[in-house]
C-alpha cells in the first residue's frame, strides 16, 4: 500500500496504465518515476477508477495463486473450486465468500 507524499491519501492502482495514482491530489508514479499532475483529478481519470476499484477475478487472472477447496459445483458437480472473500456488504456484516469451479469456471458465493 503506498500514500501520497503530498497529501498522505492511500493511492489507487490504475490497472489499464499500470500507474499509481493519488485520488485525492492527482499525483502519480509510473514504475519509479513521479509525475506532479495539476491538482485536480480529471474526470477521465476518476472514471477509470471507479471502473476498476472492484475488478475481482476479471478475465484471464491466474487462479493458481487462489486457495482451493473441496465443493461440489452446482453448474457441473465438479468437486474442486478456487475461492476467495470480500467486504461486500457494510463493514459491521460478514464477510462474502466467492467460489470459482475449476473445471468449468462457474462462479458462486457464500454470505457467511
Amino acid at each position: 500500500m503506498k500514500f501520497c507524499p503530498n497529501c498522505e491519501t492511500r493511492m489507487r492502482l490504475k490497472f489499464d496504465d499500470n500507474l499509481i495514482l493519488c485520488p485525492k491530489c492527482g499525483f502519480s508514479v509510473n514504475g519509479g518515476n513521479t509525475i506532479n499532475m495539476n491538482s485536480s483529478i480529471s474526470a477521465s481519470a476518476t472514471t477509470v477508477q471507479k471502473q476498476n476499484a472492484l475488478r475481482v477475478m476479471d478475465g484471464e487472472n491466474n487462479v493458481e495463486i487462489l486457495p482451493t477447496i473441496n465443493i461440489d459445483c452446482p453448474k457441473c458437480s465438479n468437486n474442486s473450486a478456487v475461492w476467495w472473500m470480500l467486504q461486500t456488504r457494510s463493514a459491521d456484516e460478514a464477510t462474502t465468500q466467492f467460489y470459482r469451479c475449476t473445471k468449468c469456471n462457474h462462479t458462486w458465493r457464500n454470505y457467511s
